[in-house]
């Protein structure tokens, strides 16, 4: 069942390569991030949890420079380990991996991130639209994840599942209660 499960993933997302090889990653080296170690903060992920950035992000913004200073300013202003985030999507659809899968992720508001894949969409989908690039990413690392770790689509959700919260704002909720999303949910995450 396993194979059937990838080969309707292939179907959906594109060659098997993407999903394998993971060619579609940009990894934590190439936009400069220095290491994040800490043991209290392993976990094992049981959920996807999906956000959005919560600040406007113009397309043509350098990602590089930002994440590094995400990074900055996570580590300095708020004491975390690193970027709140494991993967992140920019405007363009890029995905740049975050912190290390291993390690839980970190939030500004109240719910407890412990045992979550954090995927963030880049933009504030409160006033910006969505795009299609983004939302292809946001199927493939949700795919790949949802694959990595078995997580059931009942156990991927938003932010706002969790928290009171706007995140990941009314567009791309909106989005994510479409017939596209619903079946990509269904036809990925079936045993």
């Amino acid at each position: 069942m396993k194979s059937l499960k990838f080969i309707i993933l292939v179907l959906i997302l594109g060659t098997t390569n993407s999903i394998q090889a993971q060619d579609w990653l940009i990894k934590r080296s190439v936009w400069g991030s220095t290491d994040s170690v800490n043991a209290d903060y392993e976990h094992t992920i049981e959920y996807i949890t999906i956000h959005h950035g919560g600040e406007i992000y113009p397309d043509d913004k350098n990602t590089l420079e930002y994440l590094k200073n995400l990074q900055i300013w996570s580590r300095n202003s708020k004491n975390w380990i690193d970027v709140p985030y494991h993967y992140i999507v920019d405007r363009h659809g890029k995905i740049y991996e975050g912190r290390p899968l291993k390690y839980r992720g970190d939030t500004n508001t109240t719910y407890d991130p412990t045992g979550h894949a954090l995927i963030v969409l880049l933009g504030n989908f409160e006033e910006q639209e969505l795009k299609q690039e983004q939302i292809n990413s946001l199927k493939t690392v949700t795919a790949y994840l949802a694959d990595l770790k078995s997580v059931p689509s009942k156990k991927i959700k938003t932010h706002k599942d969790y928290a009171e919260t706007l995140c990941p704002g009314k567009k791309l909720s909106a989005y994510l209660e479409t017939p596209d999303w619903q079946v990509f949910l269904q036809t990925t995450t079936e045993n």
